[in-house]
């Protein structure tokens, strides 16, 4: 099945809403970085809430959201842009616990509670517009439910879940996005939150094989959902070997003379899809040269 996103209006446009399946993008992560489950359901739960963030961005805007929580898996950095391209990695993926008291992975003990989530939009402006807020839980989706509250001033509820297979493969991902819009009355607020305590976690419903839309549906019924759009999403990295090669060149002559004279060649791993790229020395030699032509 593939990946995408949904976007509508549930109660009379009042509140604006997204539903996202991730699966295959999560997947994707897991198999570059070889991530153990619990890191795997940090890693899944941040992408698949920043790919619906990213989702209300406009043309080449993109975003950067970072978690740091002072737990084991280190940093959680994942990129995103308004064309459904999402690419993430953390500082150590090889953590994984036994379940919590709740029968869950242990996300909030791997990604710790003492730190910040941080959200940097480059919307194509002289300033990049920067977020940051203290983590509140560790689970991530009521992060991203602080972080939009507090930061944005936008009432919401970000749910979202990653399920893991004993093989450490990914079984399934995804998740959702409410949003209050201005002028609500305190009734829809209501009728939010009575259904919002009323629902399957998001897990169980991924794990049911609801769709996005059906997902949706679920927590509003079918009569209160105005379905608008749907995307693609997926794990798209944006490095090249040109942009390596751009980067060796901005290291200088004295640099790539050492690779050349010392390491007789280069190489070097993108963060965030552990693709590789090797330089030999003779194209190190001709990236030389362009410095002096």
């Amino acid at each position: 099945m593939k990946d995408y996103l949904v976007k509508a209006l549930a109660y009379d446009g009042n509140i604006r809403v997204q539903a996202i399946r991730t699966t295959n993008m999560v997947g994707e992560a897991q198999r570059r970085h070889n991530v153990w489950p619990t890191a795997s359901a940090a890693l899944g739960r941040t992408m698949t809430a920043t790919t619906m963030l990213a989702a209300q961005l406009k043309g080449e805007d993109k975003m950067t959201v970072t978690i740091e929580g002072g737990g084991p898996i280190g940093a959680i950095i994942v990129d995103a842009n308004a064309k459904g391209e999402t690419r993430g990695y953390l500082s150590n993926p090889h953590v994984h616990f036994d379940l919590n008291k709740w029968g869950k992975l242990d996300v909030a003990r791997a990604v710790g509670t003492e730190g910040y989530l941080s959200v940097i939009k480059d919307l194509g402006l002289k300033e990049n517009f920067t977020g940051r807020v203290p983590l509140v839980s560790g689970e991530i989706g009521d992060d991203f439910t602080y972080y939009l509250a507090h930061s944005e001033q936008v009432p919401s509820a970000v749910g979202v879940g990653v399920l893991v297979n004993p093989d450490n493969s990914i079984k399934a991902a995804g998740g959702f996005l409410i949003q209050l819009l201005p002028g609500v009355s305190d009734e829809v607020i209501t009728k939010v939150e009575k259904r919002l305590s009323e629902i399957s976690t998001v897990s169980q419903m991924i794990d049911q094989g609801l769709s996005p839309e059906e997902m949706l549906i679920a927590i509003f019924g079918e009569s209160d959902v105005k379905f608008l759009d749907e995307g693609d999403v997926k794990f798209q990295c944006r490095c090249s070997r040109e942009a390596i090669s751009n980067a060796i060149v901005m290291l200088g002559k004295e640099e790539i003379e050492k690779m050349i004279t010392e390491d007789k060649g280069a190489e070097a791993t993108c963060h965030f899809c552990n693709e590789t790229y090797k330089f030999s020395e003779d194209e190190l030699k001709e990236l030389y040269q362009s410095l002096t032509d």
